[in-house]
C-alpha cells in the first residue's frame, strides 16, 4: 500500500508499505474520477500539479494534516495501474483499506455549499466501510458526516441504516448487498463488479476486456462458493418449508436473528444454535424466518420434527430429496445413509433444523417415544444445527412460575410442589400460565385442585363454539386422546377444530398441551371402546404389499403404534379382542425394524389367540401359528427380512 504525504519542502510525496508496516492511522479520499486525474506515473514524474485532479489531492492532504493525520490515500496516484498484478492486489484490498482508514473524506465535486442530494453521494459504495466519515462540497467546506446526514444517505443510496451504523454485511442478503451498487456509476464497466468485492468478502482475478455481465457472473459465482463451499453443487438440495407451520404475519426478533447468524457463520465446522424457552414463544417461526432469509447462504436444508423417535425417523430428513438414497431401506437404514451423505468429505454448507425437541432420552426416563438426538446428528464435524426445544435442563420451571407469581400474586409459589406440577401440566404455555394465574387470584383455590377445576377453564370456549358448529368436530378431539397428538386427517370436521387454533391445519397435529386436556379433560371416565376403535383404525391403515410407497405410509402409523402400544401397556384397552390389530400392529413395527415392540405386540397377539380359542387347540389354529413364526423368528435379527406372504400371514391381516 503506498501513502501520500507532505514533505519538508511542502511537496506531496509517496511512500510504500508493505502488509504489517502499513500506518495505523491514515485518511482515505472517495470522490468520482474526472476527465484529468492525477496517475501514480504523473505524481512520480512531476507532471501532477498541471492536471485538475490535483486539487482533490491537495485538499484531502489539508484536511489529514487538519486532523492531526500525516498520511492519506488517493485511488488515482496511489496505484500503479500499469502493473496489473498490482492493480488486482490493490482492488481485492480496497475495502479493506476503507475499512480500516482513519477518517474518511467524501468530495462532492458537484455539490456547492447548501446542496447535500448529490448523485455522487449516491455511487459511493464504501459509505459503509470506513468508521468515520465526513462530506465536503467542492470549496471543501464541511456538509456534516455518516452520522448526521444518515437520512439522507439511506435515501440517495437506498443502503440501510444498520449497515451504515456498522452491522455485519453478512446479516444482509447478498440481492440486498447487489442493489447498493445499482446505480453506481464507474470509469470502466467491469469495475462494477470488482468494486463489490469487498462487500462480499470475496477475491477473484481481475479481466478488463471481459465487460460487465462476465465479471458479474463470475463475482456472483465467487459468492456462491464462499457461502456454500467447495463442489456447492454436488450436494445442493431444493430449498423448502412445505412442512412447517408458518405464520403469516410473524414479527421477527432482530437482535436474535443476527445472534443465529454470527453463531453459525463460519467455515464449514460444526455451528449449533438451540432457541429455548417456554411453549408458544415462536422459537420454530423464528428458525423458519432465519432460514428463509439466509437460505442463500446454504447447498441443503432440511427441517425435522424431533418431538418422538417415531415423528424424526419418518422424516429423517426428507430423504426422498436425495436421489442417491434407497426410500425402501427400514428406517434405520434410511438415517444411516442420510448421516452419511451430511458427513462426505466438502459437504459442509447444510443446515439442520431439530424442531420440538421436547422428549429427551434421560437415564430416568422410561418413554419408549423419547429421542436421543445424538443418534441422529452426522458423525462429522461439519455443518450447521438449530435446536428448538423447551427442555427443563435448558428452559428452568422458574420461568413458568414467574409467570404464575406476577398473576396469581401468590407468594412462595417458587417452593410449592404443587406449582411446579401445575406448569408441567400445563406444557409452559404463556397464554395458559397467565389465566391460571388469574383464576387463582381471583377464586383462591388449592393449586393441588387446579387441574380439576380450571384446566378446562382454560379452553372451554373455544371447545363449546366447536360443539356448536360441528359436534362430530367435538367428538374427533374426544376420540384424539386415544390416537397420538401427531398426523391425523379427517378433512370436513377437521376444518372446524383448526379454524379456532386447536389443530394445527398442515398435517393436522395438536400442540401436547390439547391433546392431555383431551385425555384428561374430555375423558375423565375412560372410554374402552373408543380405546379399541382407536386400534382398530390404525390397523385398517396399515398399508399391503401391494400398496404404492407401503414405507412411507408405515412411517407415519409407528407414532400411532406406539400410542396402541401404550394403552395396551398400561392396560387401557382389553386386547382379549384384538388379537389381530395386535398381530398386525407386530408386523408393522417389524417392518420398521423395532423389534423389541414387534416382540411385545406378537407375544399379546398369542396370549389373546389362546384365551380366544384355548390353549390346546392354538396349534390347529392357522393365524395363530402364524403369529408363533414370528415369535420364534423376534429372537433373530432375520425378522426384519420377513414379508407377511412368506409367513403366511395375508389372511390374518386382512381379515374383514
Amino acid at each position: 500500500m503506498r501513502l501520500l504525504q507532505y514533505n519538508n519542502g511542502g511537496d506531496i510525496s509517496l511512500t510504500e508499505f508493505f502488509e504489517g508496516d502499513i500506518p495505523k492511522k491514515y485518511a482515505i479520499l472517495s470522490h468520482r474520477w474526472g476527465a484529468q486525474e492525477v496517475t501514480f506515473k504523473d505524481l512520480t514524474d512531476g507532471t501532477s500539479k498541471d492536471k485538475a485532479g490535483y486539487g482533490k489531492i491537495q485538499f484531502c492532504g489539508e484536511q489529514a494534516k487538519r486532523d492531526g493525520l500525516r498520511y492519506f490515500w488517493v485511488d488515482t496516484c496511489c496505484i500503479d495501474k500499469s502493473n496489473a498484478v498490482e492493480l488486482q492486489e490493490a482492488i481485492n484490498s480496497m475495502f479493506r483499506w476503507y475499512r480500516d482508514a482513519t477518517k474518511c473524506y467524501v468530495y462532492l465535486l458537484d455539490v456547492s455549499r447548501p446542496r447535500t442530494n448529490s448523485a455522487d453521494a449516491s455511487s459511493e459504495a464504501w459509505l459503509i466501510a470506513p468508521t468515520s466519515v465526513n462530506f465536503f462540497s467542492k470549496e471543501g467546506e464541511l456538509l456534516g458526516n455518516k452520522v448526521s446526514l444518515e437520512r439522507h444517505i439511506c435515501e440517495i443510496t437506498e443502503i440501510p441504516v444498520n449497515a451504515l451504523r456498522g452491522s455485519l454485511l453478512s446479516d444482509f442478503s447478498v440481492t440486498e448487498r447487489m442493489s447498493w451498487a445499482a446505480s453506481r456509476e464507474t470509469y470502466r464497466q467491469e469495475d462494477k463488479a470488482y468494486s463489490l468485492l469487498g462487500i462480499f468478502d470475496v477475491n477473484m482475478p481481475l479481466i478488463y476486456s471481459e465487460g460487465k455481465d462476465k465479471a458479474m457472473q463470475r463475482l456472483r459465482e465467487e459468492i456462491e462458493k464462499a457461502s456454500k463451499g467447495f463442489k456447492r453443487e454436488d450436494f445442493a438440495i431444493t430449498f423448502s418449508l412445505s412442512d412447517v407451520p408458518d405464520v403469516e404475519h410473524f414479527v421477527a426478533r432482530k437482535a436474535e436473528l443476527v445472534e443465529i447468524h454470527k453463531a453459525l457463520s463460519g467455515d464449514g465446522s460444526r455451528r449449533t444454535v438451540v432457541l429455548h424457552g417456554l411453549g408458544g414463544i415462536g422459537k420454530t417461526q423464528l428458525a423458519a424466518t432465519y432460514t428463509k432469509r439466509h437460505k442463500d447462504s446454504y447447498s441443503a436444508i432440511f427441517w425435522l420434527n424431533i418431538n418422538n423417535k417415531d415423528t424424526l425417523k419418518q422424516n429423517y430428513p426428507s430423504a426422498t430429496r436425495l436421489s442417491n438414497i434407497d426410500t425402501n431401506q427400514s428406517l434405520d437404514e434410511v438415517v444411516d445413509a442420510v448421516k452419511a451423505w451430511l458427513s462426505l468429505c466438502n459437504n459442509t454448507r447444510w443446515l439442520m433444523i431439530y424442531d420440538n425437541y421436547d422428549n429427551p432420552k434421560l437415564p430416568s426416563k422410561t418413554d419408549p417415544t423419547a429421542v436421543d438426538i445424538s443418534k441422529f446428528l452426522p458423525e462429522s464435524y461439519q455443518g450447521s444445527i438449530i435446536i428448538t426445544t423447551r427442555l427443563s435442563q435448558l428452559v428452568h420451571v422458574r420461568d413458568s412460575l414467574e409467570i404464575l407469581l406476577t398473576m396469581s400474586r401468590r407468594h412462595g409459589l417458587t417452593t410449592d410442589p404443587d406449582a411446579v406440577n401445575l406448569t408441567k401440566e400445563l406444557d409452559g404455555l404463556p397464554h395458559a400460565l397467565a389465566t391460571a394465574g388469574v383464576r387463582l387470584m381471583e377464586t383462591s383455590p388449592e393449586l393441588s385442585s387446579y387441574e380439576d377445576r380450571t384446566l378446562y377453564f382454560t379452553w372451554h370456549i373455544s371447545f363449546d363454539n366447536v360443539k356448536q358448529q360441528n359436534p362430530l368436530s367435538a367428538d374427533l378431539l374426544c376420540l384424539w386422546a386415544y390416537f397420538n397428538s401427531q398426523d391425523l386427517c379427517f378433512d370436513n370436521t377437521m376444518r372446524v377444530l383448526s379454524n379456532h387454533g386447536l389443530v394445527e391445519s398442515k398435517g393436522y397435529s395438536i400442540h401436547g398441551y390439547v391433546h392431555s386436556l383431551a385425555i384428561h379433560a374430555l375423558n375423565q371416565d375412560w372410554d374402552y371402546d373408543l380405546a379399541k376403535l382407536a386400534v382398530k383404525c390404525v390397523r385398517a391403515h396399515i398399508p399391503r404389499e401391494k400398496d404404492g410407497q407401503p414405507w412411507l405410509i408405515q412411517r407415519r402409523l409407528l407414532q400411532h403404534a406406539a400410542r396402541c402400544s401404550y394403552m395396551f401397556s398400561n392396560s387401557l384397552v382389553v386386547d382379549d379382542e384384538l388379537a389381530d390389530e395386535c398381530h398386525s400392529l407386530g408386523v408393522l413395527y417389524a417392518e420398521q425394524g423395532e423389534l423389541v415392540e414387534a416382540e411385545q405386540m406378537f407375544q399379546r397377539a398369542l396370549q389373546g389367540y389362546k384365551k380366544a380359542i384355548g390353549p390346546d387347540n392354538i396349534t390347529t389354529y392357522v393365524p395363530a401359528l402364524s403369529t408363533m413364526r414370528y415369535v420364534d423368528m423376534s429372537k433373530s435379527s432375520d425378522l426384519i427380512m420377513l414379508s407377511p406372504r412368506l409367513c403366511g400371514t395375508d389372511y390374518v391381516l386382512w381379515m374383514p
